[in-house]
């Protein structure tokens, strides 16, 4: 597992406030912590996803960063915006922005998906939609191993990526990169986690991710990228802390 972080300052780039009670993240709809239903005056953070497997996750790995998180659920009039990045940084890019103009939070956006060696990549930015944006994940793994086998390919190495981009108003201030080695298990294991983790097989601890529990929080792509994200909301150079 590896990660990767850009910052981008600009002269006007001053985070929002914080309390001394630095409270723990929370959202209003989807993982629920301890302090949520107290109301804070911590700043707010827009974590712009609808998916709540990824929101449980970010709420993790961001608790006690000292922000109230918050969800795409106090903004039901946004519509999601379409997709057009040929690679995972420009998609996370384009949907901070957006959210960040539409909402006027502070906003973090992430692009993640699965990357098959033997498949050129495939399905990659396009990991959601594979198939068909209504095709369940049994039938997109069914798709998956269909094409190993016409290849050759099975066990193909493959990662997991997640990128990250951090926006307020029209500036991106901050970007990361996480990523996860390992390869298409012969057949789809474990009950946890979500999307592509039972087909993908973890050689260091010698089980997909779907077949880990806590584990996950500590070595997946998206924690390399919010542990980046992490770093920088609690240095006291960038205004947020």
């Amino acid at each position: 597992m590896s990660a990767s972080a850009k910052v981008r300052r600009t002269s006007d780039d001053e985070g929002p406030g914080t309390t001394k009670d630095q409270g723990r993240p929370r959202t209003k709809d989807g993982p629920r912590t301890k302090d949520q239903g107290q109301r804070t005056n911590l700043a707010k953070l827009l974590a712009a996803t609808t998916n709540r497997g990824k929101l449980a996750e970010i709420a993790i790995l961001l608790e006690g960063v000292g922000f109230d998180l918050v969800t795409l659920a106090e903004w039901p009039e946004v519509s999601p915006p379409e997709e057009t990045g040929s690679t995972f940084a420009e998609n996370a890019r384009d949907k901070a922005l957006y959210y960040a103009a539409r909402s006027g939070q502070l906003t973090v956006a992430e692009d993640s998906g699965l990357e098959i060696d033997a498949l050129g990549g495939a399905p990659g930015v396009a990991s959601a939609r594979f198939g068909g944006v209504d095709m369940s994940y049994p039938d997109k793994f069914a798709l998956i191993y269909d094409a190993l086998r016409r290849t050759g390919a099975g066990g193909s190495p493959a990662r997991f990526v997640c990128a990250l981009a951090l926006a307020a108003r029209d500036t991106i201030l901050f970007e990361a990169r996480g990523t996860i080695e390992g390869r298409i298990a012969p057949e789809p294991r474990g009950d946890g986690g979500f999307g592509y983790d039972p087909i993908f097989f973890y050689p260091p601890l010698g089980r997909t991710l779907a077949e880990l529990s806590a584990e996950k929080s500590t070595i997946s792509h998206r924690a390399g990228a919010f542990r980046a994200l992490r770093a920088f909301l609690v240095r006291p150079d960038t205004g947020y802390a």
